[in-house]
């Protein structure tokens, strides 16, 4: 088994159905995933990551300020982003933030720094979508000066420059974990490796196994730039129930409802249940039984050689109730099941 491996949940805080099957006020849900994240701690689940997004369909613009409230009521689940935008941020502003987070868990906090599949907070917040890999670069340039000194001096072209500038609240102790998101880009994985940061692959479609080859790219990178070896995580979605049949039926039309509603935005067709269905049999949703998932997980973990997979659970209107039957499974059945499989060798 990978050392060190641990086994997370994700969730973007998509907008939930009621009882009644009504959606939710956004105020609502934000409540229930921290009732989520209360229960993923209880259970021992190692992290719990909340996306940023700036649209109807998710509730979570401010990951950090709900898991602030996660954190005064958790003991020791590592708690973070899925991800940060850091391009329409300012880094500055997300590192004090995060250290603020990691004093109310007493070090717990984690950012995944990422460019995000969404673009809405670029006009929100005044940026130009023609500078978004100018951002993106300069933004972790002076993110990565943040998480390892406490003086600061800086210069990039898009702010003015910094000389001997600290930064509060600092840490209480160590470096802020920072993770970089990629969705699949060599030129993102090497600059992950630049900056000499942990790894986050996003897989949400096809088999895992196609991103051997980054993951391999990644460790020479690391080696040809004279870095120690990081770790490298995979985020994906998926569901746990009972039994694969009653996984598929709870899941699918809650699934679909988000993958259609975002597809006819990028120009996707529907999708249909067949495409559900090959996904689930040799892709990245890691969705059915216990004994399903953690044998999916498994293999993934030992196909990339990975020290964190992280099951992204929320889909839609997919209900409260099922959300917390699943993690409760996850804990409780599927991380045990991992261990075993991967120990077994």
């Amino acid at each position: 088994m990978p050392a060190n491996l641990e086994l997370g949940l994700d969730t973007f805080g998509d907008v939930t159905a009621g009882p009644d099957g009504a959606l939710l006020p956004h105020a609502q849900v934000i409540r229930d995933l921290v009732e989520q994240a209360v229960l993923a701690d209880e259970l021992g689940i190692d992290f719990f990551g909340i996306g940023e997004h700036h649209r109807a369909d998710f509730a979570v613009s401010s990951p950090e300020t709900v898991l602030a409230g996660i954190a005064t009521r958790t003991s020791r689940i590592r708690l973070g982003s899925a991800v940060t935008v850091l391009s329409s941020d300012d880094p500055i502003r997300v590192f004090q933030r995060f250290s603020t987070v990691d004093a109310l868990s007493n070090g717990r906090a984690e950012v995944i720094l990422g460019r995000g599949s969404f673009t809405e907070s670029f006009p929100l917040f005044g940026f130009d979508l023609r500078q978004y890999e100018v951002l993106f670069e300069e933004k972790l340039d002076l993110f990565a000066e943040l998480i390892h000194k406490k003086s600061i001096t800086w210069e990039g072209s898009l702010r003015p420059p910094l000389k001997d500038q600290q930064v509060f609240p600092p840490l209480e102790k160590g470096e802020l974990t920072t993770w970089i998101g990629v969705g699949g880009s060599p030129e993102s994985v090497v600059r992950a490796a630049r900056y000499d940061l942990p790894l986050m692959l996003a897989i949400i479609g096809g088999p895992a196994q196609r991103f051997s080859p980054y993951a391999q790219l990644y460790r020479d990178a690391l080696a040809r730039l004279g870095h120690a070896e990081r770790p490298i995580g995979v985020h994906s979605p998926g569901y746990v129930a009972a039994n694969d049949t009653q996984a598929a039926e709870e899941f699918f039309p809650a699934y679909k409802a988000m993958r259609d509603r975002i597809g006819a935005e990028r120009g996707w067709g529907p999708m249909s249940r067949e495409e559900f269905e090959r996904e689930v049999a040799g892709g990245a949703l890691y969705l059915g039984s216990p004994q399903t998932v953690a044998r999916k997980i498994a293999a993934t973990v030992k196909a990339l050689g990975l020290q964190r997979f992280q099951l992204k659970i929320s889909a839609g209107p997919l209900s409260q109730d099922k959300l917390l039957r699943c993690i409760d499974l996850y804990g409780r059945e599927v991380i045990p099941m991992v261990r075993e499989r991967l120990a077994a060798g």
